[in-house]
Formats: structure tokens, sequence, C-alpha cells
């Protein structure tokens, strides 16, 4: 298995660990800004204080090298402070999926063995219900935007920002070996518990390298050292897909918007001109839709999107409003960044349709990453844009498994190869596109259908906002697919006839197979989506089937 933690061994001063991804930025631009809504704003000089009175109040409470810290908080300035005042301690970050139900935060908080818990007063409700039943953690604090936690019943250790103020200016912080884990957090799969996953200082630190080399030096969509940076993807989900660690080694102004609200983000993205963000198709959507939103200034903002398939009627939305929108792939096992579909200079003088089928596709691979289509046996397929396989990886920043789960870690890494389970093809140019997750492919009178490729088309529809597509079972068929649409606000839900037609145009055009022309359509009023934001089949399936 790759990745495996190695033996340990004596510390070294250059070696690769989070602690090294913070000097360089404090150095050379101590007065750059870190902005938290519009509640606080300070500099880098500031965050490295910030981060050495973390970790002395942290180590007030007991915390040690190999302990686990969790936090509950929104995207801010504190979780930025402790995606490097924990793991430079030699403890682990857990950060914790808020999104999650009660009984499966008490799940992930037990099974990572949390010693610690920073939790914002928001969610004082959730831990108040679990609260009783919680028997790792030792030591609560409180998080607050305005040092009022409100009623409760929890007893803290302190207020986050009182524990810091009476910390030491300075912390020891050790040499660790760049083996070190240091951070765990939880996938959000759609069956079974969530499964725990976990990166040590050296894997964190290659994916930073690895994804900023290959941002840095693109065309278009960049992320270099003028830019100011707004993450919306929750910094619990895969460390904010490493965005936050590569903007600090970056040293660019940070801004981080708390709770995600529409209006909140629009205004900051004016205010503070923020230039280069990351989030699922959802958030794009709904950015674009906001009442209102048309009067911001889009046109220097570029978005990296991942987490689900970016819909080219959507890419074509965000085109037109001036937005670098790009499509980026990976997994929570992965770190996540394995591809970015970045456009070379002569597919960006082509028309907004060609460039929005190229930024829509899964991309090419980063540096360090060795993606394979494969079939039976592993045996790699052709890079013609026809061969259909599963791909799997190896890279040096890919988990080495599931914490405290051998079996399932196995499945993972079954022939030496990281298992990602997604369905794609590539092409000559190296650029690879899914076309659906193997459990998801719906397979008609013996032929797959892709349900992924039938979304893409039912969303160019104007009269459909959302569709997710399943297979529904047949008795002649084995399967049909069965499209479940969301209609546009004030339009009539569009009726099977008309998408039926709607298909058929493509089907001729040679998009689509033909078994595609067996689609139903259902109309609802949601599409049930996981706590990261992505369609969740298999509620669907237990819903409308």
């Amino acid at each position: 298995m790759l990745n495996d933690t190695a033996p340990s061994a004596p510390a070294r001063r250059d070696g690769l660990t989070i602690r090294r991804l913070l000097e360089s930025p404090v150095a050379r631009d101590p007065a750059q800004e870190i902005v938290y809504r519009d509640l606080r704003r300070h500099t880098y000089a500031d965050l490295e204080q910030r981060i050495h009175r973390l970790a002395g109040a942290l180590a007030a409470l007991g915390v040690k090298p190999g302990d686990t810290v969790g936090v509950m908080d929104w995207d801010s300035h504190r979780y930025l402070e402790a995606f490097f005042a924990v793991p430079m301690m030699g403890a682990v970050l857990h950060t914790i999926n808020v999104r999650l139900s009660p009984e499966q935060i008490l799940y992930t908080i037990e099974h990572a063995g949390d010693d610690v818990l920073l939790v914002h007063s928001d969610f004082l409700p959730v831990l108040e219900t679990i609260r009783g039943r919680i028997d790792t953690v030792r030591a609560f604090v409180v998080l607050t935007d305005d040092g009022a936690p409100g009623s409760h019943t929890v007893r803290f250790a302190g207020e986050y920002e009182a524990l810091l103020a009476a910390a030491p200016e300075r912390f020891p912080f050790p040499e660790l070996d760049e083996d070190t884990r240091a951070t765990t957090f939880y996938t959000t799969g759609t069956t079974g518990l969530p499964k725990g996953v976990w990166f040590t200082h050296r894997q964190l630190v290659l994916h930073t390298l690895g994804t900023l080399a290959t941002l840095a030096t693109a065309h278009h969509a960049s992320f270099r050292r003028g830019d100011v940076y707004m993450p919306i993807t929750p910094m619990f989900h895969v460390h904010a897909w490493g965005l936050p660690y590569i903007a600090t080694a970056l040293g660019v102004k940070q801004v981080y918007p708390g709770r995600y609200a529409p209006d909140v983000l629009l205004g900051l993205i004016a205010r503070e001109g923020v230039t280069f963000s990351h989030c699922v198709p959802t958030i794009l959507h709904m950015l674009l839709r906001t009442p209102g939103g048309e009067a911001v200034d889009l046109s220097r903002w570029k978005v990296l999107v991942g987490g689900a398939a970016l819909p080219k009627p959507l890419a074509l939305a965000a085109l037109a409003r001036g937005i670098d929108v790009v499509v980026g792939y990976g997994m929570s096992e992965t770190c996540p960044v394995l591809t970015i579909a970045h456009l070379d200079p002569a597919d960006l003088a082509g028309p907004a349709e060609a460039q929005a089928e190229l930024r829509t596709r899964t991309g090419r691979a980063l540096p360090l990453v060795d993606l394979r289509v494969v079939g039976d046996e592993l045996a790699e397929l052709p890079a013609d844009g026809r061969a259909t396989g599963e791909i799997v990886v190896r890279a040096p920043w890919l988990t080495a498994g599931y914490l405290k789960e051998e079996k399932a870690s196995e499945k993972l890494w079954e022939g030496g190869v990281l298992h990602t389970g997604d369905v794609a093809w590539r092409d000559a140019r190296g650029y690879v596109k899914i076309v659906d997750r193997r459990k998801d492919v719906i397979k008609v009178g013996g032929e797959w259908v892709s349900s992924l490729e039938l979304e893409d088309v039912l969303a160019a529809h104007p009269a459909v906002a959302e569709v997710a597509v399943i297979g529904r079972p047949d008795p002649k068929w084995g399967e049909r697919p069965l499209a479940l649409v969301v209609a546009r606000a004030g339009d009539p839900a569009p009726d099977e006839r008309t998408l039926h037609a709607h298909v058929k145009g493509y089907v001729e055009k040679g998009v689509l197979g033909r078994q595609a022309l067996l689609l139903e359509v259902k109309g609802v009023d949601a599409i049930d989506r996981t706590s990261v934001g992505k369609v969740n089949k298999r509620a669907l399936r237990e819903k409308h089937l």
C-alpha cells in the first residue's frame, strides 16, 4: 500500500511540515491582510502570533503531541489558525462536518478520539444534545463572533479570544517528522457510517506545492501573488480543498465569509476585491441567481468548481458574467485535487460554447499524479475519447487508508492503486471526462447510459433549474433512466413529451445513445443532496423508486 506512515526517524528542520508553509509569507509580507466578514481584520504578523497563542492555550488545556483537537466552526480566521497551530504542535486536527446529523457528529468525535473540542456558539444546540454521550473530550472551548455564547449548560474551559489573550506570545513548536499525522476528517458517503480519512504533514505540503504549481502557471483561472482569496467550500471538507494552505504559502490577502449567505458572499467579493474562490456548482448557481446580484461586477473573479459535475449551461452563464470558471476534480481520499480543466491559449481564443465543453471536463492531471483509466485487471484503456473505465490513481498525497478501517482501506487500495469509483474516458490531449460513478451508471438493454451526460443535456433546457437522473428497474430493459426535474421559478414544469423531444435532438446529433430515448420524467420540488452539496442518488432512489 502506498503512503503508509514511515517508521519514526529523527526530525529534520528542512522536513516537509506545515510549519514551513507559514514561515515564508510571514517573513515576506507581514502586513498582508486576513479578513473575517465585516467583523475582523488583521495581518499575517497577527496570524503568526495568534497561531502561537492558540498552541499555548491548547497546551494549557493538556493537548500534547498525538492528541486530537476537533473544530466546529464556520469558515473563519479561527479555522485558519487551527489549520496551522494544531498540526504544528504535533497534534491532529479533526475538522468536524457540522452539516452531519447530531448522531453522526457524535460518532466522528468518538471515533477520532477528540481530546479538546472548539465549538462555535451556533452549534451549541447540537452539542447540548450529544455531550452527555461524549466520552473522549476533556475540555470544550467556545467560539463566538461577539463574545457572548448565549444560554447553554456546557462547562467550557474558556472562550477562544480570552484564552488566546491569556496565552504566551510564543510557543516552542517541536521539530516534527514529516510523516506525522496532521489532520483527520470524515467522508460523507451515502451508505453506512462516515469513514475517517487522514493525512500527514508531508502529504499536505506536497499537495499544496503540486496544486500551487498548476494554478500559478495556468494561462487562465490562475492563483498568484496578486490575488485575493475567499473560500466558498467549507473548511471542514478536505481542508477547503487545501486552498487555505496555498493562499497562506502565497501570502495573498484572505477573506473568510463565515456562514454562507448570498448577499454576504457577493458583498465581500465587491468590497474586498475577491479574485479567486472555489465552490460546488450549487453555490455558483445560487450566486448567479441572487436578486440584485447582477449589479456586482464579477469580471475579475476566477472560480474553481468541484464536488459535482458542472453543467455546461451553468458554465456558459458564468462566462457571460465574465467569470473565469474551471472544473477541478478529486476526492476526500485524495487530499483532494487530482486534475484541473485549464485551457490552452488556442482554446481560450475559441467561442464560449467550445470553451464550456473543455472547462466542464474533469481536466488534466496535476504534476506527480499518475492517473489512469482502466478496464478489467487494471489494464489501461486507450486515450481515444471513447473507451470508458474506472479512474485509478497514485500520487504522494493520497491517504494511506481509512482510520481504524483495515478492510475498507484494503479495498480502496486494491492492486496498489487508489480506486476512485468514477467511470471516465481520456482523450489524446490528456483531458479526462467523468461520465458517471460506477454505482450510478444506468444499464439499459445491456448498454451503459451515463446519468451525468443525460443530466447535462436536460440542464440545457430553458425550463429546467436542476435535474438528477437515476436508473429505474424495468422488466424489459433491465433499467430505464428516470429524470427528476426541478422547474425554474415562475416557469411551468416541463412535461415528459417536451423533454423527450429535447433529448431526441441530442440523440440525432450523436451526443447521446438511443437508449436515452427511454427516458422517463418526474417533476420534484428539490433534489436531495449530501452535507457537502453533492446529489444524493441513494436518497433519491429510496424516495422515488
